[in-house]
């Protein structure tokens, strides 16, 4: 195109942003929120919120409420500041490629359009799911090969309000094998909350504290075995294992932030100190096991079967030798390895597992947009503001397809139930079968580790706090 391109990957938590004509690595993150500090007396807008200096109590107004923009004037705020003064966009000489959610509304979509073309008047624009630009960057490359990415490909998405399981076959996404898990990072940081708050010090309005307690500290166990073990360690010998360690509350007044403890640390007896034991480990957990808060879907594993399930038959395995993984929550330690683990029962005995991920799969579907916006065909799929001005949204809609026009509404996977029951809803039907455990499996950077198959104590707990996570 001879335009530039603006991307904006518009995820709930950050916005990455850049040019097409700037190097993939030339990236901004800006916080994609409205923050007020009381200790400050200040608001912070978007990329304002690098200069702030105490992060105790804040006040946050997101734009993005359960994966859909739901505040269009914070939106808009956040926006006008990364077009104004990080990026100096020119809209009427510029086209966006900007991500959305899956089963995305239509009355958002339309509130999309008339915002980029009435309020900016962008000379065009594209949207699409974050993961339908994974296959265009070297996600699946192996080391010192130029092989073209693969026919077909599973996504799995696990970003700050959901986690998606999306399959991509021949550079569309095959919505009738979508999937979606009320699970993301914004619940999980809530659940630490609570637990902390409920246990050691009350910390249900320091999120931004806490959500660099859960980045630092937290882990998933590599097996449901080992999530077992670990248990039982932690209630064997409180606060004397391997596995507690000590987070250093921050105190402003020194300015001095939060971190882990070094063991040549002197403490006073000013410092606050965060025991984190059995939260780091049981926290992601429900990633793999959302009944553990009492949530009635399945794990991500059985999902991801259940999306491969409605695939056509002689191309599944494809899917199972291609996952690629994105999202701020594939960065927590132990993820592939317990993914792959839990992966393996659940797979065809001759599948080959294979998972793939980018040193920062945050910024993956940015990398991704930056190289299909390389390509000489994105001009043709681009909507121009003459055709808006011309038909509107019923314009773009042509242009721009998506889940409505397969007719296929959003499907939540529910939670496995017991397979001697004589009666089976249509979702049971298709999720396949445990099978024999797949003798290997492959990593980018590591080989496969051996899988435990061990049932877990299951804490359920009152639906109501579920709402409570999610709505927080």
């Amino acid at each position: 195109m001879s335009s530039p391109v603006l991307i904006l990957d518009n995820g709930g938590h950050t916005i990455k942003c850049g040019w097409s004509t700037s190097s993939v690595d030339d990236v901004q993150v800006i916080p994609n929120a409205v923050v007020r500090s009381k200790s400050e007396k200040r608001q912070y807008i978007g990329h304002e919120f690098s200069s702030c200096t105490d992060y105790s109590s804040l006040t946050w107004r997101l734009p993005v409420e359960k994966g859909f923009i739901a505040d269009w004037d914070a939106q808009k705020a956040v926006w006008d500041g990364i077009f104004d003064k990080v990026l100096n966009v020119e809209p009427s000489q510029t086209s966006l490629l900007i991500t959305e959610p899956p089963f995305d509304l239509p009355n958002i979509q339309e509130q999309y359009d008339q915002l980029i073309f009435e309020e900016y008047e962008f000379e065009s624009y594209y949207r699409a799911p974050a993961a339908f630009f994974a296959p265009y960057k070297d996600l699946f490359a192996e080391p010192n090969s130029s092989s073209p990415p693969p026919e077909c490909s599973l996504i799995v998405d696990s970003g700050f309000s959901f986690t998606h399981v999306i399959p991509i076959m021949e550079g569309s996404i095959f919505w009738p094998g979508v999937r979606r898990i009320d699970v993301g990072g914004k619940l999980l940081t809530n659940h630490l909350a609570n637990l902390v708050s409920y246990r050691q010090w009350n910390m249900l309005d320091q999120t931004y504290i806490i959500n660099d307690v859960k980045e630092s500290c937290c882990y998933v166990a590599d097996t449901a075995a080992r999530f077992g073990l670990d248990l039982e360690l932690c209630r064997a010998k409180p606060k004397r294992n391997q596995i507690i360690q000590e987070y250093l509350l921050p105190d402003y007044s020194r300015n001095r932030p939060g971190r882990l403890r070094n063991p040549q640390d002197i403490i006073t007896d000013s410092d606050q100190i965060l025991y984190m034991e059995n939260e780091r480990f049981s926290v992601p957990e429900v990633l793999f096991r959302p009944s553990d808060i009492g949530m009635e879907q399945a794990g991500l594993a059985e999902t991801m079967a259940a999306s491969i399930s409605t695939l056509p038959i002689d191309l599944q395995g494809m899917f199972w030798a291609n996952i690629g993984l994105i999202g701020g929550n594939t960065r927590i330690p132990g993820f592939e390895e317990r993914l792959l683990s839990d992966l393996r029962p659940l797979a065809p005995v001759d599948a080959e597992i294979s998972l793939y991920k980018d040193e920062n799969p945050i910024l993956t579907a940015y990398g991704s947009a930056h190289e299909f916006v390389s390509q000489d065909s994105f001009a043709q799929v681009c909507v121009t503001l003459e055709e808006y001005n011309e038909g509107g949204s019923n314009a773009v809609r042509r242009k721009i397809r998506d889940w409505k026009d397969v007719g296929v509404a959003p499907t939540l996977p529910s939670r496995r139930q017991n397979p001697k029951e004589k009666e089976k809803t249509e979702p049971e039907r298709n999720t396949p079968t445990r099978g024999t455990p797949v003798g290997k499996g492959t990593s980018r950077r590591q080989s496969a580790i051996g899988a435990g198959a061990s049932s877990k104590q299951k804490t359920a707990s009152k639906p109501q706090a579920v709402r409570a996570l999610r709505g927080k």
